[in-house]
């Protein structure tokens, strides 16, 4: 039986539609959603390759990293309250890293029933298939994953 739901969101809208999916999950048994936001090292890695490490540009790189932490949990926020609303236990998670690993690395770390998540990110490129994240995680996840399509 499906308990505990790894939800991992990009805020695209793909991933609105796997919400209000696991919404309605929660009248089939489904009591937990860990909410996962993975804020992409790659993006940050980026910014601070743009500046080199003095002491002035290692300030701006954790005010970035901060900033993005705390827009993350903004957007967070009213997810929450949805979840919540629907009867859910709720976890919510922000985490640095590649999306895909950090979403099947965390995936073994709580012990999950399965993950729900879109079919695409915000690149959401028409021409593929599956978005990279998506299909990753179909090919590497152990337990099931439910994809929502855009």
């Amino acid at each position: 039986m499906l308990e505990k739901i790894l939800y991992p969101t990009d805020f695209s809208d793909v991933s609105k539609k796997a919400l209000a999916f696991i919404m309605g999950m929660a009248k089939a048994g489904v009591k937990e959603v860990v909410v996962l936001r993975v804020i992409d090292q790659r993006r940050t890695e980026y910014i601070h390759g743009i500046s080199w490490a003095g002491k002035d540009e290692i300030q701006f790189f954790d005010s970035v990293n901060k900033q993005l932490e705390q827009e993350a949990m903004e957007e967070l926020k009213p997810i929450k309250s949805k979840l919540k609303a629907a009867g859910l236990a709720v976890k919510l998670r922000i985490e640095k890293g590649v999306p895909r690993l950090k979403i099947l690395e965390v995936e073994k770390e709580e012990d999950v029933s399965a993950i729900v998540l879109g079919s695409h990110g915000r690149s959401n490129l028409a021409e593929m298939l599956l978005g990279s994240v998506s299909e990753h995680v179909i090919r590497y996840c152990k337990k099931p994953v439910i994809v929502i399509k855009r």
